[in-house]
């Protein structure tokens, strides 16, 4: 699966400034809800989804990058969102990584519950895709959606 076809311009957030992690769940949920044109109780319930997933198991992997998901109902094709994320010192949120370091780079996925396959299959092209250190330095180094929407093409 090519990272453009999942995550267009639109659902991209340059600089998006969180405390922690609860924060950055919550702002790209809001933001994938209203350029999805989802109702708001139906955003609502993918961020509530977003976060008891979370709450279960951190999605923070390695090297940055952090890949908060769920599986939900409601919708007929996995939504999914990228987030450069700056924390209070400027180097991203504790995500209880893998490696403790704080992750900067963030995709939100909100996948239908009777796809399992194909969540199983997006998150592992995703971990695949995302260790790949040329795209996550166009990613950090990226000033604007399309910069960063550019970068998901090297995949």
């Amino acid at each position: 699966m090519r990272l453009q076809e999942l995550i267009p311009p639109r659902h991209i957030l340059l600089d998006l400034e969180a405390a922690d992690k609860w924060e950055v769940i919550e702002r790209m949920t809001a933001h994938l809800a209203a350029e999805s044109g989802l109702p708001a109780a139906q955003g609502a319930a993918y961020r509530e989804a977003v976060l008891q997933r979370e709450r279960s198991m951190s999605t923070g992997m390695e090297r940055g990058i952090a890949i908060p998901h769920a599986a939900v109902d409601g919708l007929e094709r996995v939504v999914a969102g990228l987030a450069l994320v700056r924390g209070a010192a400027g180097e991203g949120v504790n995500f209880d990584s893998i490696d403790a370091a704080p992750a900067w780079l963030v995709v939100l996925l909100l996948i239908p519950r009777p796809q399992k396959l194909l969540h199983i299959r997006t998150l592992a092209d995703l971990a695949r895709h995302l260790g790949n250190e040329d795209v996550r330095r166009a990613l950090r180094g990226a000033s604007t959606t399309a910069d960063a929407w550019k970068a998901l093409a090297k995949i």
